[in-house]
């Protein structure tokens, strides 16, 4: 698929290691070497402050998406080239879809979960055919790949749909995969039975 842009979910803090604020800068130089747009939450806070604050240093265009209460208490980016204010965090994290042409997820907390699980279930359940994948900084991913991997193996989940989500510790090479993703094409139902249903 032909790339234009790039929704990131990222932590609103920095993390313990230098590695993580490392990584989003390099992410934020390769999307802008690209000359991708960078969606993501509009904020000047961690990691996404980061990774935006690189794309706008590297000449990138920034698109922030951020919820009115957040517009309210200060947090909106001051140098985004365009931003939108959103009712709330389910209308955020629609209007991120729309101008998305694929995702990516930096570490982050229990928000960066819940937007990376919840584009991978549109994914699974066919409401959408974009990649995601996760730039494994500092190994902070594996514990995901390794969930996925055991809900496979318990019967949950079909190993097409573990495997959907690309993991790569560097920027382009995630970026590399993404443009050749492809979505998978079997139903998310291990028992035939309920194929139907």
């Amino acid at each position: 698929m032909s790339l234009k842009s790039i929704a990131v979910f990222s932590g609103s803090n920095f993390g313990f290691s230098p590695a993580y604020t490392e990584g989003a800068q390099a992410l934020g130089r390769e999307i802008a070497r690209r000359g991708l747009r960078l969606v993501y939450g509009g904020t000047d806070k961690g990691l996404m402050g980061v990774m935006a604050d690189t794309v706008l240093a590297e000449g990138g265009e920034v698109v922030g998406i951020i919820t009115e209460r957040l517009f309210g208490l200060g947090h909106l980016h001051s140098r985004l080239t365009r931003h939108e204010v959103t009712p709330d965090m389910r209308s955020r994290k629609a209007r991120m879809s729309d101008c998305a042409d694929a995702f990516i997820a930096l570490p982050g907390g229990l928000g960066t979960f819940e937007e990376l699980f919840e584009v991978a279930t549109l994914t699974q359940l066919g409401e959408h055919s974009k990649a995601l994948g996760c730039l494994n900084i500092n190994e902070f991913f594996t514990p995901v790949r390794t969930l996925l991997t055991h809900s496979v193996s318990e019967g949950f989940m079909k190993v097409e749909h573990s495997e959907m989500l690309i993991f790569a510790a560097e920027p382009s090479a995630l970026l590399d995969a993404l443009e050749q993703w492809q979505a998978p094409t079997v139903n998310k139902w291990i028992d035939p039975a309920c194929a139907a249903i």
